[in-house]
């Protein structure tokens, strides 16, 4: 803010009457907030954030980073920090850890602290589950359809095919004038004939039922199959469960850390709000001796 003085001296024309002067107020800045924009998954890039919405003059950021144990760290190869503005790129599980923005200007400085943990894309589990649950139920549809086509063609009555030759009617053949020795010789080879014909029926019937039988032998063996592959898919759902409950125990010990940290450092801010209390030395020593009289 610009200040202006103006005196006027009536009949004094000589000197200089007029005077400026610049006010500045100094404002500490205001505590920053840290945010994390993007995804954070392995080979992705994002970026921390770090604003202090007050400060005179403009305050100036810096990024630090610490592990797990509480101990800096340098900042991730090819990250760069500029404006409070901390860009990394192609993030894995190393970028993982503490990050503590400092916002300073001439009066003080406040800090802002995040955690960043870099997760593994497979963790998506939403995605993963649908697709394999869709692809299960195309699965048992197409193998419910083939169940009911074997089981429609096993209900139709198979047609057994007689010969135009062999006409069984209730009706006895008219019998010839002769020898009725030669009827019962003609009737006799007629039957045989009969069971030659009715036995190549049968064996029609045969080949047809055993065509059916393997059939039914190549379903089994094609439900055996499945069978062994739905067995494969569930370990493999089984390891991935294990694998996931793993992974819940490390960030169920990674937070436990963070909050250890966390409570370390709200005592080192109580401690050093106490020390700038005691910064001010009091008017008397109390180690001073008492004065003493010689009379």
């Amino acid at each position: 803010m610009k200040f202006e003085c103006d005196v006027k001296i009536p009949g004094d024309d000589e000197g200089k009457t007029l005077a400026t002067t610049r006010l500045v107020v100094l404002v500490a800045p205001s505590k920053p907030m840290c945010k994390i924009q993007g995804t954070a998954e392995y080979g992705q890039n994002i970026n921390l954030t770090c604003v202090s919405a007050e400060g005179s003059p403009q305050p100036t950021y810096s990024w630090q980073r610490h592990n797990v144990q509480n101990i800096p760290q340098p900042l991730p190869a090819k990250a760069t920090d500029k404006n409070g503005l901390l860009s990394l790129y192609n993030v894995s599980m190393e970028t993982s850890g503490y990050y503590i923005c400092t916002s300073r200007n001439k009066i003080r400085s406040e800090i802002c602290n995040l955690t960043l943990t870099v997760m593994p894309p497979s963790m998506n589990i939403g995605s993963t589950a649908g697709i394999i649950g869709g692809s299960v139920a195309a699965l048992l549809v197409l193998l419910i359809v083939i169940y009911c086509c074997c089981c429609r063609k096993k209900e139709q009555p198979e047609e057994y095919g007689v010969p135009e030759e062999v006409a069984f009617t209730d009706k006895e053949p008219i019998q010839k004038q002769g020898d009725p020795r030669d009827d019962r010789s003609e009737r006799s080879y007629d039957r045989r004939d009969r069971r030659e014909e009715g036995s190549e029926v049968n064996g029609s019937t045969i080949d047809r039922r055993e065509r059916y039988d393997d059939r039914g032998s190549d379903y089994s063996d094609r439900r055996d199959r499945y069978d062994d592959r739905r067995d494969r898919y569930d370990d493999r759902r089984d390891r991935y469960d294990d694998r996931r409950d793993d992974y819940d125990d490390h960030r169920e010990r990674y937070d436990d850390r963070r909050d250890r940290y966390d409570d370390r450092r709200d005592d080192y801010d109580d401690r050093s709000e106490r020390y700038d209390d005691r910064d001010r030395p009091p008017s008397v020593p109390p180690n001073k001796p008492k004065r003493t009289d010689y009379d």
